[in-house]
């Protein structure tokens, strides 16, 4: 175990897990750019993963260690310095609150510094550019500075969802740092585990970062999903939307019920109260819309200030909407219009809105805030005015 854990073929089989997850991330990253141009960050992402599989073929190819030229080592540590910096900024940019404005010059100053520091330990050691092959170059600062990089960053994460994930990943990362430099600068290579983990754990850190992105991709699917079905504003069923559904409730259920509701005076709501002020009331009724809609139906935006729920035929439409009307008026500033149509042998979807939307004008030129109901299972239509 010993032997299997110095060999260098550890060092090559951990930068190929690396270069594949990486590989597996540019994917995501230039499909999320083709996707969202607008956003600068997946620009960034596109350039620090190349980095970073640069890093990972040079790690491969022994440049940080002693049989490569010491301006290679040099370039190599810087290189892995600015890429760990790039790329956790443009994952806590994906990952920051919206009230939380990350701004990228700390981490401009900190890859500076790097560079600093670099070009310090030469200026008082121009010797260290002159030795020998046979052991890595002992960049001290270079070094200690990567691991404090590390630490600041992982003290800088209130902001940024998924805290626990993320932190998780860099204290991965940040072990493995610590493993390399106490290897190099204490054990010197006479412990195989330290050799161990300051190569794999960094392929770990790589797999937690896959996951995330994985998972920023997801939601924005996600996202996009929704927002092309659902209304912005109310979050309810869009009109193309809600007639699909409830064409699959008709073919399901054999038979679906209407109710088309309409909310009273908006129109003076908006112009006396203001139009945040009237959206805010709109969403309210949505909400009251989607918690009954909760027990089997569906609830969509129609347009402007009609809404609907469809129903199974059998579900008492008509009780459904009394309680509905009941609700709007005692829980907020207006009243509702309701009209509820029951679906017929051979109607459709359209049918059985127009006729709900006709029954909601009686409703509103007969007094308002009252139901109507047409096309009844039992008898025919007729007003059912609201309680007192």
């Amino acid at each position: 175990m010993t032997n299997w854990m110095s060999d260098p073929s550890i060092g090559l089989f951990a930068s190929a897990c690396s270069l594949t997850v990486l590989a597996m991330m540019m994917f995501m990253s230039v499909r999320l750019y083709r996707s969202y141009r607008r956003h600068p960050v997946y620009r960034l992402l596109i350039v620090v993963l190349p980095l970073l599989m640069m890093l990972q073929l040079l790690q491969a190819a022994g440049a940080d260690g002693g049989t490569s030229p010491p301006l290679l080592q040099l370039g190599t540590r810087l290189l892995g310095i600015f890429a760990f910096i790039i790329i956790n900024f443009v994952f806590m940019k994906l990952y920051s609150h919206p009230a939380v404005r990350l701004k990228g010059a700390p981490f401009f100053l900190m890859a500076l510094a790097a560079a600093f520091i670099a070009g310090l330990e030469i200026a008082f050691n121009p010797r260290l550019l002159e030795t020998s092959a046979g052991a890595p170059i002992p960049f001290v600062g270079l070094d200690f500075y990567g691991i404090l990089v590390n630490f600041l960053i992982l003290l800088d994460t209130r902001g940024v969802e998924l805290r626990t994930k993320y932190s998780v990943g860099l204290m991965i990362y940040f072990a493995g740092d610590l493993a390399r430099v106490t290897d190099r600068y204490v054990f010197q290579g006479s412990v195989p585990m330290l050799l161990l983990l300051s190569r794999m754990l960094p392929v770990i850190y790589f797999i937690l970062l896959f996951l995330l992105l994985f998972e920023w991709v997801v939601d924005r699917l996600l996202t996009t999903y929704r927002s092309s079905i659902t209304d912005g504003l109310t979050g309810l069923y869009n009109r193309k939307h809600f007639h699909q559904k409830a064409g699959q409730m008709m073919v399901r259920g054999k038979g679906i019920a209407v109710i088309f509701g309409d909310i009273d005076n908006f129109k003076k709501l908006n112009d006396t109260h203001g139009h945040h002020r009237a959206d805010g009331v709109l969403k309210q009724v949505a909400e009251i819309m989607r918690e009954i809609s909760q027990s089997g139906g569906i609830a969509g935006r129609y347009g402007g200030e009609e809404l609907l729920l469809a129903v199974g035929s059998g579900d008492k439409a008509a009780e459904i909407a009394e309680l509905l009307r009941r609700r709007v008026e005692e829980e907020s500033i207006v009243t509702m219009s309701i009209g509820v149509s029951y679906s017929r042998s051979g109607s459709t979807v359209e049918e059985v809105i127009r006729e709900a939307d006709e029954a909601m004008y009686r409703s509103k030129t007969t007094g308002k805030n009252k139901v109507t109901v047409v096309n009844t299972p039992v008898r025919s239509g007729r007003g059912k005015k609201a309680a007192p």
